[in-house]
């Protein structure tokens, strides 16, 4: 059998050799912890109650393999699984048939939270409690095996709650889901026990993730990123979080970073109620006007640019949409034809594009403070977090063939121990204007 090498991803000599390339020389590569490093994480169910299967699809199939003890869990999603297998069982529930589409169990997702301010610091992570959401195989609490659910729900409870030996689990979400295609969730959830908002620090601020958000599986590394991120944002700075999701990166540095503004531009509208919890923590009298807008940021990006001085942006596995990458081109070559270029875009009124009204209307505003002439401002810097290496490297070349953006540093981080995959922090930089002046001259010059 092959070894996985845990503590250095087979790409990673290509990053290394890529940044070199571009004449980064300081490059750094987090490895993180090896083991026990996975925070959450979505299980399909099969097999028969008598022996029920948790686990993952094998490569390239629907048959599932069981993992009872996976090394890369957090110790807590074992014991969950160990937990909803015992009482599968005693229960007689029917896992799914995903050839007949019978059965009542279909997946279960597991998130770990190490946020417990009760106990010190050095124990959180190890003492980490779990989010149980059971996908059910209805369309609805009212369907004919909703019975079965509620007694799930109660034997976890009652052996996994605050009065068991081990208070093991932080609260339990039904999610119902009867479509035939390969979506884990349904639109429907229902909190059915314990808290209902599950929070984590990250980047020193308190972090609300509903079972429908999209949540980082290695808490620990992801901290790692946001405190190396936070070094090349500076104090005061307006900036635009692209691809924001429900505002982690966005919120963690206004708090840290005493920022001017920050806008979060997110297209899916079910991570408006964590900003909106996450933001009601931040500490007051920030002095930070934070928005957080529904809307896609690949329709008139520009738009989303003007004003600030920082752009993050944090992609999908596919990257940046050649009009986030165009309008970035654009706004690299100076403020002035910078601004030709917003203007060009904008010649219709803001009543005639309904995009910007309805991410208007969605708007989530934190603080009512008024910003005076910051729509004259331009990025100056561009942070890129990435998780397709690939897309990263085809994005990276775009945006330095203009001249105008330049590489300045760059950071890995070992996501996914075990994989080929590797998270990405790259900081750009805009020249001005007057730099690249300078060195048109300077290659005349040479050219004579």
């Amino acid at each position: 059998m092959h070894e996985v090498d845990l503590d250095k991803p087979p790409v990673l000599q290509e990053v290394e050799n890529f940044f070199k390339g571009h004449g980064i020389g300081d490059f750094t590569f987090s490895r993180g912890r090896l083991r026990e490093w996975r925070c959450r994480a979505k299980l399909a169910i099969r097999g028969t109650p008598e022996s029920p299967l948790i686990g993952l699809y094998q490569e390239g199939t629907h048959t599932v393999a069981d993992i009872p003890e996976c090394r890369a869990h957090h110790p807590s999603i074992n014991a969950t699984v160990k937990l909803l297998r015992q009482g599968i069982s005693e229960l007689n529930v029917q896992p799914f048939d995903e050839d007949v589409g019978t059965g009542e169990l279909r997946y279960v997702q597991i998130a770990v939270t190490t946020y417990n301010t009760s106990i010190p610091v050095a124990k959180r992570y190890e003492q980490g409690r779990v989010q149980v959401s059971l996908v059910w195989n209805s369309r609805d609490e009212r369907s004919q095996n909703s019975e079965k659910l509620s007694l799930l729900s109660e034997f976890l409870w009652r052996n996994g709650g605050p009065r068991s030996n081990v208070h093991l689990i932080h609260s339990i979400w039904a999610n119902f889901q009867t479509s035939a295609s390969n979506i884990i969730f349904g639109h429907k959830w229902r909190h059915l026990v314990g808290e209902k908002d599950l929070w984590e620090r990250y980047g020193g601020v308190d972090i609300s993730l509903d079972p429908c958000s999209f949540g980082q599986a290695n808490t620990l590394s992801f901290n790692a990123l946001l405190h190396k991120l936070h070094k090349y944002v500076p104090r005061g700075s307006t900036v635009v979080d692209l691809y924001s999701g429900a505002g982690v990166i966005g919120l963690s540095v206004a708090a840290s970073k005493k920022c001017r503004s920050v806008k979060c531009v997110e297209i899916n509208k079910l991570s408006k109620m964590s900003f909106e919890k996450s933001a009601s923590r931040l500490p007051p009298n920030l002095g930070c006007t934070i928005t957080w807008h529904n809307t896609d940021a690949s329709v008139e990006p520009v738009h989303w640019l003007e004003g600030s001085s920082v752009v993050i942006v944090d992609p999908p596995r596919k990257g940046l949409h050649p009009s986030v990458i165009n309008a970035l081109q654009k706004v690299a070559l100076s403020e002035r034809k910078a601004y030709k270029a917003k203007s060009s875009l904008t010649k219709v009124k803001d009543e005639k594009r309904p995009w910007i009204l309805r991410a208007r209307e969605a708007a989530v505003q934190v603080d009512s403070t008024p910003l005076e002439g910051s729509s004259e401002t331009w990025p100056e810097t561009l942070i890129y977090i990435s998780c397709g290496w690939d897309s990263f490297k085809k994005d990276c070349k775009s945006l330095m063939s203009s001249k105008a953006w330049h590489l300045q540093d760059a950071h890995a981080f070992n996501f996914f121990p075990g994989t080929d995959s590797i998270e990405i922090l790259a900081i750009f930089k805009r020249e001005s204007e007057a730099v690249q002046k300078k060195k048109k001259k300077a290659k005349k010059k040479k050219a004579k």
